[in-house]
């Protein structure tokens, strides 16, 4: 199980050609959902250090500028947890707004069926302005699978996205698998790669030029159990790629 497992992840890497997610919510999820009755309130903080500086089919330039995202998670069940998203920017030259909302509803296998690995799947839906995204409302469908072995962790979201106001509304799914890989080297800090990318429609990709591809170095610190920290800094593999964004995730359990 071990080897077949670590196989399917090195192939992911090798034979899919990923898709960025928007720089707003910058996270590879794990399987488990939010105990019931309790409630995740987690910020999302990106910087883009080195993105685009002129106005590209009207949506206004990235660089040096910070998203901040509010996300709110409550715990239905021990398999359905709902997930809000409050998407803001800040930045000069009238780039500081509210960007959009999103609404995500998650299913996970249950512990009791006993499978050799975490299944969940969220479909995460809403809209942002068209000053920020070209494709102003939009559906994510993410399925996700992760297991521990020993010290290592591994995570995929095959994820597929469609767009229903904006250029991709007629171009059917977009493919944009995220995959995580971690090794604890203590018990508190965690050190690993995420990988995230945009490959066009899915069976019909677009020239590489125009796919886009981030990798990240990251950390967790996992001081309790009731606090969640992820930090990186990711880099562009493409012209069509943001070059260079820090990112930090700071998550609270009440």
């Amino acid at each position: 199980m071990r080897k077949t497992i670590l196989l399917c992840f090195f192939l992911s890497i090798l034979t899919c050609r990923l898709r960025a997610q928007e720089n707003y919510e910058i996270q590879v999820y794990g399987a488990e959902t939010v105990e019931a009755g309790h409630t995740m309130l987690e910020l999302h903080s990106n910087f883009t250090a080195n993105g685009s500086t002129s106005i590209e089919d009207g949506q206004l330039p990235t660089n040096h500028v910070f998203h901040e995202t509010i996300e709110i998670t409550h715990g239905w069940t021990p398999w359905f947890e709902t997930g809000f998203y409050f998407f803001n920017t800040l930045g000069s030259d009238g780039r500081s707004a509210y960007v959009g909302s999103h609404i995500r509803p998650r299913f996970a296998a249950p512990e009791n069926w006993k499978w050799p690995v975490g299944v969940s799947i969220s479909v995460e839906f809403g809209f942002q302005k068209k000053e920020y995204s070209a494709n102003t409302s939009t559906l994510e469908i993410r399925p996700i699978v992760d297991k521990k072995i020993g010290k290592w962790y591994l995570a995929f979201n095959p994820v597929l996205d469609q767009s229903f106001a904006g250029p991709d509304q007629n171009r059917g799914l977009i493919f944009s698998p995220n995959v995580k890989s971690s090794y604890d080297v203590s018990k508190v800090v965690a050190l690993g790669i995420e990988y995230y990318g945009s490959t066009g429609p899915f069976f019909h990709y677009d020239p590489i030029a125009q796919q886009q591809h981030q990798i990240f170095a990251a950390i967790d610190l996992n001081t309790s159990a009731n606090w969640e920290f992820n930090g990186g800094l990711g880099l562009g593999l493409t012209n069509s790629t943001d070059k260079a964004i820090f990112k930090i995730i700071i998550g609270r359990r009440f």
